[in-house]
C-alpha cells in the first residue's frame, strides 16, 4: 500500500485508503474474478465475445457483458465492431489493459505456487 508521503501533491482521487476515491473505484472495478479472468484470457490476441466466453469457465453471458463494457469505460479494453451481417465484434487488451495484465500474470503465477499450501491449510481448518 502507498504511504501518506508517497501520496504527498498527489490528488486525493489517488488514495486508495479514501473510500471516495476514483482510485478505489478503479480498483474494485478490476479486482473482481471476472474482470481478471477475461484480462487474462485477452492476453495478446483479440478474441470475439463468443470465443472469451468459451475461454472463462462459468461466466454467464450477462456478467461477461457487464465486465466486459466495465473494462471498456475504464479503458483497458478497445471494442471493435465490425459493419457485417451480423455484427462481428472483437475485444482487445489496450496498452493500460496490457499493462495490468502483467499483474494478473503475477497473482496467476502466485495461485500456481502456493495452491498446495493454500489446499493444505484449508484442509487442516476444515477439519
Amino acid at each position: 500500500m502507498v504511504t501518506k508521503q508517497q501520496l504527498k501533491g498527489l490528488p486525493e482521487d489517488a488514495d486508495l485508503r479514501r473510500a471516495d476515491s476514483l482510485a478505489r473505484e478503479i480498483f474494485s472495478d478490476v479486482a473482481n474474478k471476472w474482470a481478471l479472468l477475461i484480462i487474462e484470457a485477452l492476453g495478446e490476441r483479440t478474441l470475439r465475445f463468443s470465443e472469451l466466453r468459451r475461454e472463462v469457465e462459468g461466466v454467464s453471458h450477462k456478467m461477461l457483458t457487464q465486465n466486459l463494457r466495465m473494462l471498456e469505460r475504464n479503458g483497458l479494453v478497445d471494442r471493435k465492431v465490425h459493419p457485417t451481417v451480423p455484427p462481428r465484434v472483437e475485444y482487445t487488451l489496450t496498452e493500460p489493459g496490457r499493462g495490468l495484465r502483467a499483474t494478473v500474470d503475477t497473482m496467476c503465477d502466485w495461485t500456481h505456487r502456493y495452491l498446495g499450501h493454500i489446499e493444505g491449510a484449508r484442509h487442516r481448518f476444515d477439519a
